[in-house]
């Protein structure tokens, strides 16, 4: 009889037939999933975890485990067969319960389900990109902290589809002039998609590619069975401290079924009882579902012995360098936080001043104080304000650099910036013109998904761009983000109201993913009880800046349109019209108020006016009438574009006007 698994000892045989077993099985109960390629891989994954990676099964968050990642997410039964066969927390109920509801065990692996999964990975390729974010948060560490307490690798399994997708070609380029020398990912080259061969759209020389990026490749070929070649290639990987390696490895999916290898039915379908029952019939297994060694757990975890010693070892020196140990330790436990009160000073009322100036007021007084921060633009650093005073280009040359140079890569500067926050010990910031928000958006998603304490600096907020237009004023980008579930949207009103908040972002441990949308023009600073009223409730995300007991009327607000809307107020005060002023910077923050707080700053016994400098979906919610702007900009001066688009106080006055005669 052909041997199937070449050079696997018995403890590897049994875990690999195991997992190839439960690839068909746990799919077909649950009538939906993907076999082929985790039974393809099973071989790879056993040899990743017997005898490469460094991880301990019985401390699963250890600080210095290596990261593994399945860009290839929906293999995810792959994962879950690896962790129950090396005695991580994911019993043999948890893989029968595969894709089942509330399960350890989902479709795709999603971060905080299931032991060993370290990013939620669904969109293929975005796991590329984690896995580059979390090779480039180790570098940082290790440079901070030293090898003996930070010294580990970052390993990817990708497929072809993840090699397609543009975020790939992105983020393998950053890696490649990073030098990002222990990132390792692992091509499963099984030339199958869902539509078919992959020759129908893919005809590209992936090694070239990757060399021309600044890879090592190794190219295994025809051995995707062969654990000793798998081994020898993997360390090879592992002895490169120069580059980031490609390890290429022709898998054939569904393999060992007659019937179903190489197959694109292979890729999305369940197997038939008869091909499962083939197969079980190859890897002289029972015939029936879900059969499973009960000592095979404690005894693949006791082989382990090298990443038993390491962890012993890492132990030791953690416990002598106690001192240095515990602030790494702090810095993990609270995502790379500021820790310490640091004083910024704050913008006078006399003179108007853009908030993403505030940012980089902001920036100013962190840097120095808060080693866990990274901060970055993809090649907007100048114009964005997110500048390390004093920091360094981080890069090879200068490992522990906090100044980040994305270039013009914004789709892989989310998902990088996602990597570095679930790696731990890191508080990433990236920024880019709010427009460019469309190329972002999948990994501001899956950083809300996983929450990811993420910040994203969005400027050049509005049709205040002025003659780059239309295609750099984003208008429909402010619900589109707030629609998304756990993200919060915060547009403040001022500087010092930008200032405040981005101080206490970066001070919580437990940040929601957020995005923080800055204006590039000059705005009022707001002055008296507007200013009062912005320091006191701002964190809540809505409060009134503009009170009065005889009002008839409320204006509601954010961002630019705060500072309009006030000098209104001011305009119908003069009419005799008494205005209140509703500022709502982040409306996510806002609906986690109590009710009563909520019902107290809208007031909605009065009419209401919305004033947004972009799309009126969403805002009747909140008001009874908006002014904001439904079509696309023009190119022209800010001020000429607000007057166009009657974003102004004369136009708010108007409106009020006539909503009092509406509600009269």
């Amino acid at each position: 009889m052909t041997e199937l698994y070449v050079g696997a000892s018995e403890l590897e045989h049994q875990a690999i037939v195991e997992i190839v077993a439960l690839a068909m099985d746990a799919p077909a109960k649950a009538k939906s999933g993907h076999s082929g390629t985790a039974m393809a891989l099973a071989p790879l994954g056993v040899t990743l975890f017997s005898r490469i990676m460094r991880h301990e099964p019985g401390d699963a968050s250890w600080i210095d485990r290596d990261r593994f990642i399945l860009s290839c997410g929906h293999a995810s039964i792959l994962q879950y067969g690896l962790a129950h066969a090396f005695g991580y927390e994911v019993s043999a109920d948890d893989l029968r319960a595969f894709r089942t509801p509330h399960s350890k065990t989902p479709g795709h692996p999603e971060a905080g389900d299931t032991p060993t999964v370290e990013v939620t990975t669904g969109p293929l390729g975005q796991g590329i990109a984690n896995g580059v974010g979390m090779a480039l948060a180790e570098r940082i560490l290790r440079a901070q902290y030293g090898e003996a307490l930070v010294d580990h690798r970052t390993w990817v399994i990708a497929g072809d589809g993840c090699l397609e997708e543009g975020i790939s070609h992105e983020a393998a380029s950053f890696a490649g002039a990073q030098g990002l020398d222990r990132l390792t990912v692992i091509y499963d080259d099984n030339h199958i998609t869902i539509d078919g061969v992959t020759e129908l759209a893919l005809r590209d020389d992936t090694a070239a590619r990757f060399r021309a990026y600044g890879w090592s490749v190794i190219e295994l070929g025809e051995n995707a069975n062969d654990l000793d070649a798998i081994e020898e290639a993997l360390q090879g990987a592992i002895t490169d401290r120069v580059k980031p390696t490609l390890v290429i490895v022709r898998s054939h999916i569904g393999y060992p079924s007659a019937t179903m290898q190489d197959r694109r039915e292979a890729h999305g379908s369940p197997f038939s009882a008869d091909a499962i029952t083939q197969v079980k019939a190859l890897l002289n297994v029972p015939d029936e579902p879900f059969v499973f060694s009960s000592e095979l757990p404690s005894r693949l975890r006791a082989s382990l012995v090298t990443q038993h010693g390491d962890y012993e070892d890492w132990q030791k020196r953690a416990t002598q360098d106690k001192t240095t140990f515990e602030v790494l330790r702090t810095q993990m436990a609270t995502n790379g936080s500021l820790l310490q009160t640091v004083e910024v000073t704050e913008f006078p009322g006399d003179s108007p001043v853009a908030t993403r100036k505030a940012m980089q007021r902001v920036m100013d007084a962190v840097s120095g104080h808060m080693p866990g921060l990274t901060a970055g633009s993809a090649d907007l650093t100048e114009n964005t304000g997110v500048v390390v005073k004093n920091g360094n280009a981080q890069g090879a040359s200068e490992p522990a650099g906090q100044q980040i140079y994305y270039g013009i890569r914004e789709f892989a500067m989310g998902a990088i910036m996602v990597g570095q926050a679930l790696h731990g010990g890191i508080r990433p910031i990236g920024s880019t013109f709010f427009v460019f928000a469309d190329y972002v958006r999948p990994a501001i998603r899956l950083a809300a998904l996983s929450n990811a304490s993420t910040l994203f600096v969005f400027t050049h907020d509005s049709i205040g761009v002025g003659e780059d237009g239309p295609t750099h004023q984003p208008v429909e980008h402010l619900m589109a983000l707030r629609a998304m579930p756990r993200l919060h949207v915060v547009r403040p009103s001022d500087a010092n109201e930008t200032v405040r908040l981005v101080h206490q972002m970066l001070a919580e441990p437990e940040m929601p993913t957020t995005t923080l949308i800055l204006s590039r023009q000059d705005l009022p600073v707001l002055t008296g009880s507007a200013a009062v009223a912005s320091r006191a409730n701002a964190h809540k995300g809505g409060y009134v800046a503009i009170e009065s007991s005889e009002a008839v009327v409320s204006i509601i607000s954010t961002g630019s349109e705060v500072g309009i809307s006030v000098a209104a107020a001011e305009a119908l005060r003069a009419l005799g019209i008494e205005t209140r002023v509703v500022s709502l910077p982040c409306w996510a923050c806002f609906e986690e108020q109590t009710t009563e707080y909520r019902h107290q700053t809208l007031r909605s016994d009065l009419p209401s006016l919305a004033v947004e400098a972009g799309s009126t979906l969403g805002w009747y919610k909140y008001a009874d009438e908006v002014l904001g702007i439904d079509r696309f900009g023009i190119s022209a001066p800010a001020g000429y574009i607000f007057e166009e688009f009657g974003i102004t106080a004369d136009a708010i006055v108007s409106k009020v006007q006539l909503l009092m005669e509406t509600y009269q």
